[in-house]
C-alpha cells in the first residue's frame, strides 16, 4: 500500500514537474509583438495599434512593447490608443527612445512599465486648440488632466506627476517651476518613478524588463495606414490641393476631361487620406461632392451662370478646412492660402511656358505674333456671315465660319458651344459675333 502512494506521489510530481516546464518553455516562446509609436500620433497610428493588440490577443503573445519616440498629434487618437492598450490580455511595456510629448505622452503612461533611453524626455501634454491661437479653456485642461490622472492611476504611475504634464498650474515644485507644464528628463522620471529604469537599447530594456531571448515580432504599418499618414501631411496635402485646384481651373479653359479627372483624383486622394487618418469624416466628403459636382455643373451643364460655380467652390473649400481638424484649423488655412498661390503660379507658368502650342492655346488667347507677322487679315468680308460656335465663347473662343476657324468676341454676353452664330462687325483683328436666332 505504501509503495502504491509513493508512486501516486512520484507520478504527480513528474506530471507537474512537466507542465512547469512546458509552460516555462512556452513562456520563452511566446512572442512580444513591438509596436512603434513614431511620427504623429494620428488615427493611422491608432489604427495600427488597435490591429496589433487584436494580434497579440489572437498569438498569446508574452508581452506587447511600444517604443516611443513622438511628438504628440490628436488627442483623440491617442484616446484610442490607450483603449486598445486597456484591452490587452498581455502586459503592456514602453521604452521612450528620445520624447513622449503630448499625446504620445498619454500613450506612454497606458504601459505598465516604462524604460528611457538616456537624454529622453517625457511631458508637456498642454492641450492645443485651433492651431495654437487660441488659448486652451479651463474645461478642456481639467477634462485632459482627469484622462492623464487616471490612466496614470490604473498603469500604477503618479496621477500628481501625470495630472501636471497637463496643468501648468498644478503645484510639483520639485520637478517643475510654477506656470509651466512638467517635462520629466530620463533622470527626473526614474527618480519620480514615473520610468522603471534607463537602458541605451532596446536589447537593454528587454532585459530590464526581464523580457530577453522571446521572439519579436515588430509591426509595420499597412499600404493603406502609411498611404493614410503621408498624405495627411501639410507639405503633401498643399501639393495636393495645387494639384485638384490647378486641374480643375485648366479643365475650366479646355474642357479637354483630362485635367478635370486629375484634379478630382487629387482631391479625392486628399479627402481620402484625411478621413482615413481620422481627421474628417463622412460629412467633410459629402461635402466635398456637392462642392466638386457643383463646379462640373458649371462647366458642363450650365456654363456661364455662376451660382453652381460660386457654391461648389464655398462648399469644396469649407470641406477642405473641415478635413484638416478643427484642432488643425489654423494649419489649414495656411495650407490653403499656399495652394491657392501656388496654383495661380503653376497656371500662369504653364502659359508662358508654352504660348505657342496648340494645347496651351486652350488655355488662354495668344497675345503675342511672331516675328514674321506684318498686319492683321481685313476680315471686313466676314461682316453678316454665319457660323457656329466651336468653343464655349466666354466672351473669346473659336467659331467656325465659311469652314475656318476663327478667333471670335462677343459683346459680353455668354453663347455655349454649338450654338448657331452671325458676325455682327469687326474691328481690325476682332470680330464681334452674336447667337443667331432663327
Amino acid at each position: 500500500m505504501k509503495v502504491l502512494r509513493l508512486r501516486a506521489w512520484l507520478s504527480c510530481a513528474l506530471l507537474l514537474g512537466g507542465l512547469a516546464g512546458a509552460a516555462g518553455a512556452s513562456s520563452i516562446d511566446r512572442p512580444i509583438v513591438v509596436v512603434p509609436i513614431t511620427g504623429t500620433v494620428d488615427d493611422g497610428m491608432a489604427h495600427l495599434v488597435e490591429r496589433s493588440v487584436d494580434e497579440a490577443n489572437r498569438s498569446n503573445a508574452r508581452a506587447i512593447l511600444l517604443t516611443v519616440n513622438s511628438p504628440g498629434g490628436l488627442v483623440s487618437s491617442a484616446f484610442r490608443i490607450r483603449d486598445a492598450l486597456f484591452s490587452a490580455q498581455e502586459p503592456v511595456d514602453a521604452y521612450v527612445t528620445q520624447r513622449a510629448y503630448s499625446a504620445a505622452a498619454l500613450i506612454t503612461l497606458s504601459a505598465n512599465r516604462i524604460i528611457m533611453a538616456p537624454g529622453a524626455s517625457i511631458g508637456a501634454a498642454e492641450p492645443v486648440e485651433a492651431g495654437g491661437t487660441v488659448p486652451p479653456s479651463d474645461k478642456i485642461i481639467s477634462a485632459l488632466r482627469g484622462e492623464f490622472e487616471s490612466t496614470a492611476e490604473r498603469t500604477h504611475h503618479s496621477p500628481q506627476i501625470a495630472g501636471a504634464m497637463v496643468d501648468k498650474n498644478a503645484s510639483l515644485p520639485q520637478y517643475k517651476r510654477s506656470g509651466m507644464v512638467l517635462t520629466l528628463n530620463t533622470d527626473d522620471a526614474v527618480r519620480a518613478g514615473v520610468a522603471e529604469g534607463t537602458a541605451t537599447t532596446l536589447d537593454a530594456a528587454l532585459a530590464d524588463l526581464k523580457l530577453a531571448g522571446a521572439p519579436l515580432v515588430t509591426q509595420s504599418y499597412s499600404f493603406g495606414e502609411t498611404l493614410a499618414r503621408f498624405a495627411t501631411d501639410p507639405v503633401v496635402s498643399g501639393l495636393l490641393l495645387t494639384l485638384g485646384m490647378l486641374g480643375l481651373l485648366i479643365e475650366m479653359q479646355t474642357l479637354h476631361g483630362i485635367a478635370g479627372i486629375i484634379g478630382v483624383g487629387a482631391l479625392a486622394l486628399f479627402f481620402g487620406s484625411h478621413v482615413y487618418a481620422g481627421f474628417s469624416n463622412d460629412f467633410v466628403v459629402a461635402l466635398a461632392v456637392i462642392g466638386l459636382i457643383g463646379i462640373l455643373w458649371e462647366l458642363h451643364v450650365v456654363p456661364g451662370h455662376g451660382l453652381p460655380g460660386i457654391l461648389g467652390a464655398g462648399a469644396l473649400l469649407v470641406a477642405v478646412l473641415l478635413a484638416f481638424g478643427l484642432p488643425f484649423l489654423f494649419v489649414g488655412v495656411e495650407t490653403i492660402a499656399t495652394a491657392i498661390v501656388l496654383t495661380v503660379i503653376g497656371f500662369t507658368l504653364t502659359v508662358r511656358a508654352v504660348p505657342q502650342n496648340a494645347w496651351a492655346h486652350r488655355l488662354a488667347l495668344s497675345a503675342a505674333q511672331g516675328p514674321e507677322y506684318v498686319t492683321s487679315t481685313d476680315f471686313g468680308a466676314l461682316r453678316g456671315r454665319a457660323g457656329t460656335a466651336t468653343s464655349f465663347l466666354r466672351p473669346a473662343g473659336i467659331a467656325s465660319i465659311d469652314g475656318r476657324r476663327i478667333d471670335v468676341l462677343t459683346a459680353g454676353e455668354f453663347i455655349a458651344a454649338g450654338t448657331p452664330i452671325r458676325v455682327v462687325r469687326v474691328e481690325g483683328a476682332r470680330i464681334f459675333v452674336e447667337p443667331l436666332i432663327s
